[in-house]
């Protein structure tokens, strides 16, 4: 909570770029992690949250706090538009249908300035007005980043909420056994589309506070590479562990920074991490730690 005051300008940036992604994990989580649906089209609703948020405020002058849930909604809305048609895919054809829908938006939002200017192409939307909530007008990295870890506290007690739930049981099932989910109840096509607009939603809000915080969008912010950076860290921490996710975002946000001498070669740490956590570590570095599990007992074994 001190850290944006005490912090210089450039560690507070990173501390604000841990926050983003440590919801957009939490989103990716619902999807991959509870559900089991691989999405690699995940961060196309990233960018329809920003884009959503830099079209109303710059066209129209609608407020921050109005443009968020806007964002959000429209968000959640496209996630179940993609998801409904793919429901009936799984595994690796899923992942392609996705992904193809990824590199299709990235594709429109480079190439939609001509004949009518709408996303700006590859140079962007930029300049937003200042975010005004009730008066209070959020100007400076510090009132941003306390404005982005309430969000990320938020994101993070509806995700432990959600898996305690009716809900994130009935996800996990699916994940788990999909067929016998169905046997025994589980409405596995309303709860799949239900995976995707959560997820799509968290994605959605980060993306507007990604963008707000930025002043800026451009469609290179959403390309192949961040999906790549936000699956490490879902898989790193544990797929399902919430506490596993938010140690994922903190290490992989933090560690390019020390790398960043190195130039590409850092991107290459990404994939030596998974490889070697799939080799060493299977359940990601906090699945299974005594404290962080809850222990379940036999009902025929208890006294």
């Amino acid at each position: 909570l001190a850290l944006p005051w005490i912090a210089d300008n450039y560690t507070r940036d990173i501390a604000i770029n841990v926050l983003i992604y440590i919801s957009l994990g939490l989103g990716l989580n619902i999807v991959i992690g509870l559900a089991g649906l691989l999405d690699l089209g995940y961060i196309a609703f990233y960018a329809v949250g920003a884009y959503t948020y830099a079209l109303l405020n710059t066209n129209f002058g609608v407020p921050f706090w109005l443009a968020l849930p806007v964002g959000c909604v429209i968000s959640a809305g496209v996630g179940a538009f993609i998801g409904y048609p793919t429901l009936k895919m799984r595994g690796d054809y899923l992942a392609i249908v996705t992904l193809a829908f990824a590199q299709i938006f990235k594709l429109l939002l480079q190439n939609l300035h001509t004949p009518v200017n709408i996303t700006g192409g590859v140079n962007g939307i930029y300049s937003f007005d200042p975010i005004n909530i009730f008066g209070f007008r959020l100007v400076t990295p510090i009132a941003y980043a306390y404005l982005i870890w309430i969000f990320a506290a938020i994101a993070t007690i509806g995700s432990l909420r959600i898996k305690q739930s009716r809900i994130g049981r009935g996800w996990q099932a699916i994940r788990e056994d999909e067929l016998a989910a169905e046997a025994m109840g589980v409405n596995t096509t309303g709860m799949k589309l239900m995976a995707f607009a959560a997820g799509a939603f968290t994605a959605g809000a980060a993306g507007a506070l990604f963008a707000s915080f930025q002043d800026s969008v451009f469609p290179n912010n959403f390309d192949f590479q961040q999906l790549v950076i936000v699956y490490c860290m879902v898989i790193l921490g544990g797929l399902g562990n919430i506490a596993g996710v938010i140690a994922g975002a903190v290490l992989l946000s933090i560690l390019p920074e020390f790398l960043r001498e190195y130039g590409a070669y850092r991107m290459m740490s990404y994939g030596l991490i998974l490889i070697l956590l799939m080799a060493l570590r299977p359940q990601g570095i906090m699945g299974g730690i005594g404290f962080l599990v809850r222990k379940k007992s036999r009902p025929d074994k208890d006294k």
